[in-house]
């Protein structure tokens, strides 16, 4: 069993420019590389968590967002980073999918997937519905980054940070069990 990141996508490694999925519409967040491969150096493994609607309103399909993908592995790989596998939810948000976060689906496959024991792993994004779906999948933490998002206070493993940088910060401070 290995201990796991799990990473929102959009807005949270790349910038949501509206359901991105060309090259034209790919920018990769500043920090995101050396944040993410501080994390790999200290022995955390790394997959992707995304809600992807897009493809489920029509506007790309899974050939497409394999090709953006691609960009963002490779982006990732030149600066030494390695993402283990990315778990995709197409549906649409009332679409009462049990893998679209924040229910706790993807991480449910992720764990089995990759044999992650999640109340070790955390996941970082930038909305609520990644919160939500670390607390209903039993992750040890979650950190929401991004337009000062006021933290859970309910929470004790629930924070906020600036950026992907910060949360890995975060992450080394409090991530171990």
């Amino acid at each position: 069993m290995r201990r796991y990141v799990f990473v929102d996508r959009d807005d949270t490694l790349v910038r949501d420019t509206g359901y991105p999925h060309t090259r034209e519409g790919y920018v990769l967040l500043p920090g995101v590389p050396a944040a993410l491969r501080r994390l790999r150096d200290a022995g955390w493994r790394l997959a992707i968590v995304t809600n992807q609607s897009g493809i489920g309103r029509g506007y790309y399909g899974f050939d497409a967002f394999a090709r953006f993908q691609a960009i963002l592995y490779a982006d990732l790989a030149a600066a030494g980073v390695t993402i283990d596998a990315t778990f995709v939810c197409p549906h649409l948000p009332d679409a009462g999918c049990p893998c679209r976060k924040p229910e706790p689906g993807l991480l449910f496959r992720a764990r089995d997937v990759l044999a992650a024991p999640l109340a070790e792993c955390w996941m970082i994004g930038d909305s609520e519905r990644d919160v939500g779906a670390a607390r209903r999948a039993g992750c040890r933490g979650a950190v929401r980054v991004g337009r000062g998002a006021p933290r859970d206070g309910g929470d004790p493993h629930s924070f906020e940070a600036r950026d992907v940088p910060a949360a890995v910060e975060t992450i080394l401070r409090y991530g171990a069990p």
